[in-house]
């Protein structure tokens, strides 16, 4: 399986896709840690600081040393090329953008790996599909909500759509949204928490993951 094929079914076999940066290294391997004993397999490191690249080495670092056997870990918030470039040599196993960067898309599909651009509008949908986006990111998914999603799915039949910004860790929610139609959620605040982060609430962040992935299996 190439490893487009590999994070594509990743993302849609676990339902979910948490996201999150840190500054702070340990802290970021330790949320890291925490996602994977909880039985988070794929998930995706945003570049949101200008500590991110130097993490996310430290990060496929701990993978390279044998941790977390068969974790996938890609890189969000990529809007240029040359950020692209950059985690591409750091070993990022997939790239998601809050935008539709054609360039970008063009280099993920160069080095077969998935690209998941952000859109709002079925204009932009249109364009991410001509430029090979199998997976499209709702976003700001809690402007647009589950009925967009609803109301374009006929448009694009077979498109895979993923929402981010929107979701909030209830049964309502989740389930609302895999009813209108995507194949995952993103979970980034709602999850891995400004007070999970600032005061390394692992534990908290352990039952929340188990929780969510419950939540999934049963909303799918």
């Amino acid at each position: 399986m190439s490893k487009k094929d590999i994070a594509l079914t990743a993302i849609v076999e676990q339902g979910t896709l948490p996201l999150f940066f840190y500054k702070d290294p340990e802290v970021s391997l330790q949320i890291t840690r925490t996602l994977y004993k909880a039985g988070i397999r794929i998930f995706e490191y945003t570049n949101r600081g200008a500590a991110a690249l130097e993490n996310f080495k430290i990060l496929k670092k701990a993978l390279a040393d044998g941790e977390m056997p068969g974790l996938v870990l890609g890189i969000g918030t990529i809007k240029s090329i040359e950020e692209a470039e950059a985690f591409i040599e750091a070993g990022a196993d997939f790239i998601v953008s809050p935008i539709v960067n054609p360039e970008v898309g063009k280099l993920a599909a160069e080095k077969d790996l998935l690209w998941i651009p952000g859109c709002m509008t079925p204009t932009e949908i249109y364009t991410a599909q001509q430029n090979g986006a199998a997976l499209i990111k709702i976003f700001p998914a809690n402007i647009l909500g589950p009925e967009f999603v609803s109301s374009i799915r006929d448009l694009f039949a077979g498109q895979l759509f993923i929402p981010t910004g929107g979701v909030d860790l209830s049964s309502e929610s989740i389930s609302t949204w895999f009813k209108a139609g995507v194949c995952a959620v993103g979970m980034g605040s709602k999850l891995i928490s400004k007070a999970v982060l600032e005061n390394q609430q692992y534990d908290q962040l352990y039952a929340d993951t188990v929780k969510l992935l419950e939540i999934v299996k049963a909303s799918k």
